[in-house]
């Protein structure tokens, strides 16, 4: 006799392949690290050089401009980490790497503990990322429309920076649902039977 799967246990793969697809990025981004460990490095290298202009090219390049300049690095640097924090933040929720009241949490049940989360993720964390993300649209948008770039003489096109915000806010709140089927199958599946040995 086949035994179907209960609808909790439905629920929880569904919920943990949503989490894991929307922290999928931010190990990926992880990678970022190297290239901006490396422009720290070319920044403190050109600033004490007293280098201004690195390269000039003369046509115009998204996000980099017509050259590359120490000011240029310098931003880069920030984009990068921007760009790093947002798409971190799924993974960081995936992996419980995220701060939490450790001090009512810790003396929990597993059950209370999952029913905790789910009531956090619901009340806290998808209104956080509704309200911010509809912001940050804004934000991004403003910066496409007015074609917003470094006042002195860094990066162009901010605005693909600034999108990132909306884009890391969105994979947040795919990872809060997906979380939150996962609380909602855990609670929904029968407790299991304790070990007697």
């Amino acid at each position: 006799m086949t035994r179907t799967p209960s609808p909790g246990a439905s629920l929880v793969r569904v919920g943990q392949a949503i989490t894991a697809a929307s922290a999928w990025p931010g190990r990926a981004a992880a990678w970022l690290l190297v290239p901006l460990a490396l422009l720290v490095l070319g920044t403190v290298v050109g600033s004490l050089m007293q280098v201004g202009t690195i390269v000039e090219w003369g046509v115009e390049v998204p996000i980099l401009g017509t050259g590359l300049t120490i000011n240029s690095l310098n931003e880069l640097q920030w984009h990068l980490l921007a760009i790093l924090t947002m798409l971190a933040l799924p993974y960081a929720l995936v992996e419980n790497r995220h701060v939490r009241v450790d001090m009512i949490y810790g003396g929990l049940s597993q059950r209370r503990r999952v029913l905790v989360d789910l009531v956090g993720d619901l009340l806290f964390l998808l209104p956080f990322c509704v309200v911010i993300g509809y912001l940050s649209i804004r934000f991004a948008t403003f910066a496409f429309t007015t074609g917003e770039q470094s006042t002195y003489g860094g990066l162009v096109d901010r605005w693909i920076v600034k999108a990132f915000l909306p884009l890391g806010l969105a994979l947040l709140f795919l990872t809060g649902i997906g979380r939150i089927l996962t609380h909602v199958g855990t609670l929904l599946s029968p407790e299991p039977e304790p070990r007697h040995g």
